[in-house]
C-alpha cells in the first residue's frame, strides 16, 4: 500500500452499463505525487477504469497527466513519490507488485518512443521478443505475428530498420506494436499521436479504441482536442481536464468538449490551431540566404524524394509537410550539413558558421544529456560559445517555464516543458537558419500557439530563417511565407 492522503477530486461514472460495473480493472484512491522535498504535483485523485471503457486525459503540457499515468503503472523517477491506493483487479498493488504486471497485464506507450525502443535492435527483432518472450508464444508464431503486426501499422517496409532510422511518427507505431504485444489489456497511452500524419493518426487511434472493444481498458493522455473526441465517443468513455496537477472537471467526451464547465476547458478547446484567426504574413525583402537546385535525399538504399527546388531569404519562414517517412527530417539534416544529398545542391549565398545552423529535433531527449541539470548543460552551452546568460530569465518567462525547472534533468520534466527548454538553447545561439522539427507537436493548443508565435516573433527580430516541419495545414498556413509538400517528390520506391 502506498501513503494515503485526503481527497480532493474523485471521478463517478454513472453511464457505465450495470452489467459492467463490478468489472473494475483499475481503482485509484486518492492517488497523489509529490517530489521527496514534499512539494505537490499531483493533488489526490480517484479514478475507476471499467472494462470495455476508455478514459481520456486532456490538459496542458506540464499539467500533471503523465505523472498520474506514470503513478498508476508504477513507473515514477526515484525523484518523485506516489501516495495513495493502487488497485489492480480489486488487487492493492505497490510499485514493485505493479512492476511484475507490465507487459502482460499492463501496458504504457511512452510519450517519448525513442526512450523505449532498443537502439541496437530492428523494428521486427523488437516486436518478436514481446511476442516470444513476454507473450510466451513459440518462434514460429511469435515471427508471423510480428509481421502482421508491424503490416497492421504501415511498417512493413521498415521492418529491418533500426529506430534511428526511423521517422518520429514511425518510432511511435513501432512503440506501440512492442508495447502491446506481451498481452497487456490495460493500456496507458501518453501522448500516442505526436507526430504522426493525419492517416497514420487515425490508425492509431483505431488500434487505440480495439483495446477496449476487446475487453480491455485504455488511458490516453493528449492535448489534441480532435484524438480525445474520438477516443470519448462511447456512452461509458469519460474525459478528465487537468491543469496545474488538479483535476477540473470530468463527464463523457460530447459533455466536457460541447459544454465545458471550467474556463480552462473553454479555452483548451477553442484555441485548436482550426480555430486560430489568420494573420497578416508580409512579402520578404528580397535578400538571398540558400538555394536549393534538384535536391535529391536518401537513408541507406531508399530514395526519400527527388528533384527538390526552392530558395529562402533572410527572416522568411518556410513550412515543410508530407507524411511520417516522406523525408521531412532529413531536408533538415541536409540543410544542417549533416546528411549529403544523393543528387543536387544547397547553394548558401554566405556560408554560416556551423552552430548558426540548428536544427530543433521532434525527440527533444535526444539533444539533452538525461542525468545532468538542464541548467548545467545550458551553462555550458553559454560558456563554450560565449552566449549572453543574461537573456535567459527573458526567455523563460516568454516560454512560460519557471526557472526552478533547470534544477531539473530531462528525465523529469515533460516532453512538452524539455521542447520548450530546447528552443531557448537555440534562439541563445542568435541562428541564421533554425529547422524546428514538429517542435510544438508536445504541446497543447494554448502553449502551441504562444511558444509558435514567440518562436516565429523572436526569429524575424534575430533575422533568422525558420523552416517549420508540421502535419498540420492550419499551423502551415497561420505562419508560413511558403509551403513545400513532399508528397509530390516522394519516390514509389
Amino acid at each position: 500500500m502506498i501513503e494515503h492522503t485526503e481527497s480532493h477530486s474523485s471521478i463517478t461514472d454513472p453511464s457505465v452499463q450495470e452489467s459492467s460495473i463490478n468489472t473494475v480493472l483499475v481503482q485509484t484512491d486518492n492517488l497523489a505525487v509529490f517530489t521527496k522535498s514534499g512539494q505537490n504535483l499531483v493533488e489526490p485523485i480517484s479514478v475507476t477504469l471499467h472494462k470495455g471503457q476508455n478514459v481520456t486525459i486532456l490538459g496542458e503540457t506540464g499539467s500533471g497527466k503523465s505523472l498520474l499515468a506514470q503513478a498508476i503503472m508504477g513507473a515514477l523517477p526515484d525523484e518523485l513519490v506516489a501516495k495513495g491506493d493502487i488497485l489492480i483487479e480489486n488487487q492493492t498493488l505497490n510499485k514493485q507488485q505493479l512492476r511484475a504486471y507490465w507487459g502482460r497485464r499492463m501496458a504504457m506507450l511512452p510519450q517519448e518512443p525513442s526512450r523505449s525502443l532498443n537502439p541496437t535492435m530492428n523494428v521486427i527483432d523488437q516486436v518478436w521478443e514481446s511476442l516470444f518472450f513476454v507473450a510466451k508464444k513459440d518462434n514460429n508464431t511469435s515471427k508471423q505475428l510480428a509481421k502482421d503486426k508491424i503490416e497492421h501499422l504501415g511498417l512493413a517496409k521498415s521492418a529491418n530498420y533500426y529506430p534511428h532510422e526511423l521517422s518520429g511518427g514511425m518510432a511511435q507505431r513501432a512503440s506501440f506494436a512492442i508495447a502491446t504485444s506481451g498481452g497487456a489489456y490495460i493500456v496507458i497511452a501518453d501522448e500516442p499521436t505526436k507526430g504522426l500524419d493525419e492517416a497514420n493518426k487515425q490508425a492509431v487511434i483505431t488500434l487505440l479504441k480495439n483495446v477496449a472493444k476487446d475487453g480491455g481498458t485504455l488511458l490516453t493522455i493528449t492535448h489534441d482536442i480532435d484524438v480525445a473526441r474520438s477516443l470519448s465517443d462511447g456512452a461509458s468513455d469519460l474525459m478528465m481536464v487537468m491543469k496545474k496537477g488538479k483535476l477540473l472537471e470530468q463527464g463523457n467526451g460530447e459533455q466536457v468538449l460541447n459544454q465545458p464547465t471550467s474556463d480552462y476547458a473553454k479555452q483548451l478547446i477553442a484555441a485548436a490551431p482550426h480555430n486560430w484567426p489568420s494573420q497578416d504574413r508580409s512579402v520578404i525583402e528580397d535578400r538571398p540566404l540558400l538555394s536549393v537546385q534538384d535536391l535529391s535525399l536518401a537513408r541507406g538504399e531508399r530514395i526519400l524524394f527527388k528533384d527538390l527546388n526552392f530558395s529562402l531569404q533572410k527572416a522568411e519562414v518556410l513550412g515543410v509537410i508530407g507524411g511520417s517517412g516522406i523525408g521531412k527530417s532529413s531536408l533538415g539534416d541536409a540543410l544542417c550539413g549533416l546528411l549529403k544529398p544523393a543528387s543536387g545542391a544547397i547553394h548558401w549565398q554566405q556560408k554560416p558558421k556551423s552552430h548558426q545552423v540548428l536544427k530543433l529535433y521532434q525527440d527533444p531527449p535526444a539533444a539533452f544529456a538525461p542525468h545532468l541539470p538542464l541548467q548545467t548543460l545550458l551553462n555550458d552551452v553559454i560558456k563554450k560559445h560565449r552566449l549572453d546568460a543574461s537573456r535567459v530569465p527573458y526567455l523563460l518567462e516568454q516560454l512560460k517555464l519557471d526557472k526552478r525547472i533547470l534544477t531539473r534533468n530531462a528525465l523529469n520534466v515533460s516532453g512538452g516543458e524539455l521542447q520548450r527548454v530546447a528552443i531557448l538553447r537555440a534562439l541563445l545561439f542568435n541562428p541564421v537558419l533554425l529547422f524546428a522539427d514538429e517542435v510544438t507537436s508536445r504541446l497543447d493548443p494554448i502553449t502551441q500557439k504562444e511558444t509558435l508565435d514567440l518562436l516565429v516573433a523572436q526569429c524575424k527580430a534575430q533575422d533568422c530563417t525558420l523552416v517549420m516541419v508540421s502535419h498540420d495545414h492550419y499551423v502551415m498556413r497561420h505562419y508560413c511565407h511558403q509551403v513545400i509538400d513532399l508528397e509530390t517528390l516522394a519516390s514509389p520506391t
